[in-house]
């Protein structure tokens, strides 16, 4: 392995150590032959462009891997994530096994993950833009707004016509974010899938559904008054139009995760989702 990149999350409490110590493994494990590009916080796609990358080593949360996902799927370009955040569940090593995950990847002892992704769309300010999402597109209304009423339509059929704060379209992958806290179910991620889930709705029926990856989700928001955006995987986000349509449906690309041979997805879910209890604390302990 010979061209290696390195995105780190430069907020991450002591990063240019950890950052010292992966280049470090990097060199005793493959040798001077390793040439390491490093690129901070998600600055990857220019370069990515015009030079061949074989993976791409993400030191950060499951943000800075998401925010990489979405610049290197038209790449094909495999992501090694290396948990230095709170949650680190896309991730495939925590920060005690590095070494170990050179060593597995230098004997081939991995496989590479595909994670679907989807493709959303809009036509705003008169120009057509296109977003490739892993987690999730999100369509809600402003902090201080009253609800928005939605009409949304799978594959040109009117699927459901109600008022709610919001609606997520999610990816398996996304099924553990904002889905989650939505009362959408656990997906598992190596499914093609979308999922949609209304976000507090007006309505005692509405339920998230799940629909074929082949179908196409078009969401339509109706005699608002008020602040709406289009958020995606919570990181990139869009003030709508009166006039605004957005599309989603399964992207042509996929996210390519590292899963070294003795990782266990449901192992991590357990720890990381289910029986999480690292942010719940009380006082006195």
């Amino acid at each position: 392995m010979r061209e290696i990149g390195l995105n780190i999350n430069s907020s991450k409490e002591n990063s240019t150590y950890i950052l010292a110590d992966v280049c470090n493994v990097i060199k005793d494990t493959f040798g001077n032959e390793a040439n390491i590009h490093i690129f901070e916080d998600g600055e990857i796609e220019e370069y990515v462009q015009k030079n061949d990358l074989e993976i791409m080593i993400v030191l950060g949360g499951d943000g800075t891997i998401i925010r990489a996902a979405r610049a290197l799927c038209k790449y094909s370009i495999p992501i090694l994530g290396i948990n230095i955040g709170n949650l680190g569940f896309l991730a495939s090593v925590e920060t005690g096994d590095i070494k170990k995950a050179f060593e597995y990847i230098k004997e081939n002892k991995y496989n590479v993950e595909e994670r679907m992704m989807i493709s959303c769309s809009i036509n705003h300010e008169g120009q057509l833009k296109e977003f490739f999402v892993l987690n999730d597109v999100v369509v809600s209304k402003g902090a201080l707004s009253r609800m928005i009423k939605y009409k949304i339509s799978v594959d040109n059929n009117l699927y459901a016509d109600f008022s709610a704060d919001g609606i997520i379209i999610s990816t398996p992958t996304g099924s553990t974010a904002y889905g989650l806290s939505a009362g959408g179910p656990i997906i598992h991620p190596s499914l093609n899938l979308i999922e949609i889930i209304p976000i507090c709705p007006h309505v005692a029926g509405m339920r998230p559904l799940i629909i074929d990856c082949n179908s196409e989700v078009i969401i339509e928001t109706k005699g608002w008054k008020e602040s709406i955006f289009m958020t995606i995987d919570g990181q990139e986000s869009l003030k709508l139009q009166e006039d605004s349509l957005i599309g989603a449906k399964m992207a042509p690309f996929k996210c390519k995760l590292i899963r070294l041979q003795d990782y266990d997805y449901f192992k991590v879910l357990r720890e990381k989702i289910i029986w999480r209890t690292r942010e719940i604390g009380c006082e006195g302990e």
